[in-house]
């Protein structure tokens, strides 16, 4: 019996392999980090900017030209509604961020919408809230990066036909950097947010008192009709509140990871709520007077925000350092999801809503296993958009102003069950908030539904469907485990060890000598092809034996150096009419199982050649048996390797052996 495998016995080549790519992984993403160690992981309220606000902070780039671009289809006289527009996306901000100051308050584990629903609302209406915030991450993940790389190319559109590989190398970058740790994360990034803020603060100083760049031509064409195309009417406005709510995504993030804190976790969390909805509502004001001031229109080939930049400063270098620092923040921005869906995901696994790997920690203490599905949702989402910002604008802000609705509408009912003093002023300000998303959640489904928005209506259902299969798949183990029950004494078997072999060699002592060491009793077992039989009927001629099958020609002399070698184990000889060597020692495992108690091991021997190269030689007869054996209650599975050392490295001394020859 030979094949490939993998076991003790590494050969020294693969295992160096093994340690240069050890080697490499271990320089980009650290070395383990002890459970003590763990605070260093955790951050500061300016930190928490940098690590779970910038898709709030940096959605100004999409926000006011999702805005713009509504209005403009009733023509150039319906732009300055930007404004007030604005200012109402602004009060609900407001509403939003005392809200989630009171979701920090109440659920300091972290959770945010999918804690709240939970304890007010039940496991249905939680996992609706988990699945939107599960569709809002992915979708900020690709909407940040291909957003910032849309302003990389604005400012040099060179580079344009390079979205994707620039959007996907993004994505590499901060994942690496996540898996580092969150807090190595967030002050990687603090240096180029603190820039961002500053900068577009500056931007909008400039242009408010005395702005630069009223004369610079701008690049492309006008997008808006010069008449009206519609009248301006409440259901036009409604459309562009919906489209500019898209400012809003990634408020909800701070209270959905507020674990991920310094003590005491929940003011510092408080504190950096806000912070940003301070920072972002200055910054969405200014912006919309800026883009009313210079009457921006939107543009092919440039954004919104580029076009007031250049009208604010000019399009000089000041200009250019700023759009640089826009499109590294942008697609950090992405962060903000690594920070919140693993915290999220854990949650779940804990819950058994997913499965168990996503509530276990890597040896940087993230949660690893989120942040790798993760990247592979967002990537998948990237290359199916090519990293265009306006196909994923109609899919984005639909799944989190779920969950503010879901969040807040929780709030409401905890307040009004625990009755704590000042209960009643935070009910309004949770009513309101509830009442207001949940409002702009039916505008944001009836106005971009038909724009893409139902795909995310489909999406839902689909992972709420999976949570429910996990949890149903966790309970039928649990009933079956009997878990929370004491089970009776444990009792030991004798052991039977079944062992397959073709010849007498090293391989054969070594697996011998294994199973003599486990088992009780040990039987060899060898299978013969009755091809005598089938020639004796008319065959022209015996067919060609395999690697791991006999003929009874050769059983025979199997069975004769067996007895000159007396190992002290007993040879059975397994007849079959196929050319297979699996399905007569599966049927000899089972007739062994129906007649005897007995704990059964088969023990399979396994070659391992030193190159990979020459693991394509051998049958792998090993990974067919254990696989067919693997369903087999009561009976456990274990490969033997043996290194074979070919041609590159001498073999090692093993036991000496007798001439097997046979006269």
């Amino acid at each position: 019996m030979s094949g490939s495998g993998s076991g003790r016995g590494d050969s020294p080549p693969a295992e160096g392999r093994r340690g240069v790519i050890r080697a490499v992984w271990r320089f980009l993403v650290g070395q383990p980090l002890q459970l003590a160690q763990a605070a260093k992981e955790q951050i500061t309220p300016v930190e928490g900017l940098s690590a779970l606000s910038l898709d709030a902070l940096t959605s100004v780039a999409y926000g006011p030209e999702a805005i713009l671009v509504v209005l403009a289809a009733a023509g150039v006289g319906a732009l300055p509604l930007v404004l007030p527009v604005t200012m109402a996306i602004v009060v609900l901000l407001a509403i939003l961020v005392f809200s989630y100051r009171h979701v920090i308050d109440a659920y300091p584990g972290g959770g945010g919408a999918y804690a709240v629903s939970r304890e007010n609302f039940g496991s249905g209406v939680s996992q609706l809230a988990a699945a939107s915030l599960i569709v809002d991450y992915t979708l900020t993940v690709a909407v940040s990066i291909a957003a910032g790389v849309g302003a990389l190319t604005s400012a040099f559109p060179d580079l344009s036909p390079w979205t994707v590989p620039l959007c996907l190398g993004i994505l590499a970058l901060i994942t690496v950097l996540n898996l580092r740790g969150l807090g190595e994360g967030a002050r990687a990034f603090l240096l180029p947010t603190m820039l961002f803020i500053i900068g577009l603060f500056a931007v909008i100083a400039v242009g408010l008192v005395h702005p630069l760049g009223t004369a610079t031509p701008l690049p492309g064409t006008p997008t808006v009709p010069t008449h009206g195309l519609e009248t301006v009417g409440t259901l036009l406005v409604l459309k562009a509140f919906a489209a500019g709510c898209s400012a809003l995504t990634g408020v909800e993030a701070i209270a959905n990871g507020v674990p991920l804190f310094k003590q005491p976790r929940v003011v510092r969390a408080k504190r950096t709520e806000l912070l940003l909805g301070v920072i972002l509502g200055a910054m969405l004001v200014g912006l919309a007077i800026l883009a009313v001031r210079f009457h921006i229109t939107p543009r092919t080939g440039q954004t919104v925000l580029s076009q007031i930049m250049s009208e604010a400063v000019g399009r000089n270098w000041v200009y250019y350092l700023v759009s640089i620092t826009i499109t590294v923040v942008l697609a950090l921005a992405a962060n903000t999801s690594f920070g919140g869906l693993p915290v999220l995901a854990s949650l779940l696994a804990r819950d058994n809503y997913l499965p168990h790997a996503f509530a276990l920690r890597g040896d940087r203490l993230v949660f690893s296993n989120g942040i790798w599905v993760l990247t592979i949702m967002s990537a998948a989402l990237l290359i199916a958009v090519t990293g265009n910002t306006d196909t994923l604008i109609p899919l984005f802000a639909i799944g989190v102003f779920i969950g503010f609705t879901l969040a807040q509408s929780g709030l409401v009912v905890r307040w009004w069950r625990r009755r704590p003093r000042g209960w009643r002023h935070r009910a309004v300000i949770n009513g309101v908030g509830a009442a207001a998303s949940g409002v702009s959640t039916v505008i944001f489904l009836v106005a971009k539904f038909t724009e893409g928005a139902w795909v995310v209506v489909v999406a839902l259902p689909l992972f709420v469907l999976l949570f429910h299969r996990v949890r149903r798949y966790y309970d039928q183990v649990a009933t079956v485990l009997r878990l929370g029950q004491i089970p009776p004494p444990p009792a030991g078997k004798p052991t039977l060890a079944i062992v397959p072999v073709t010849s007498v060699s090293l391989l054969t002592f070594q697996v011998l000598s294994e199973a003599l060491s486990l088992a009780d009793e040990v039987v060899a077992v060898t299978v013969a092809l009755d091809f005598d039989q089938q020639h004796q009927d008319g065959s022209p001629e015996r067919p060609a034996t395999t690697e791991g099958t006999t003929t009874t020609d050769s059983v025979a002399q199997l069975q004769r150096l067996w007895e000159r070698w007396h190992p002290g184990v007993a040879l059975e000889v397994l007849h079959s009419d196929y050319a297979s060597i699996v399905q007569p020692i599966i049927e000899f495992v089972d007739r062994m199982r129906t007649r005897r108690d007995d704990q059964i091991v088969v023990l399979i021997p396994v070659v391992i050649p030193t190159r990979l190269r020459y693991r394509i030689l051998h049958n792998q007869l090993d990974l067919v048996l254990s696989h067919a054996l693997r369903t087999r209650p009561n009976v456990v599975v274990a490969r033997i390797p043996l290194t074979l050392p070919i041609l590159d490295h001498p073999a090692s001394p093993g036991p000496r052996l007798r001439d097997a020859s046979l006269p």
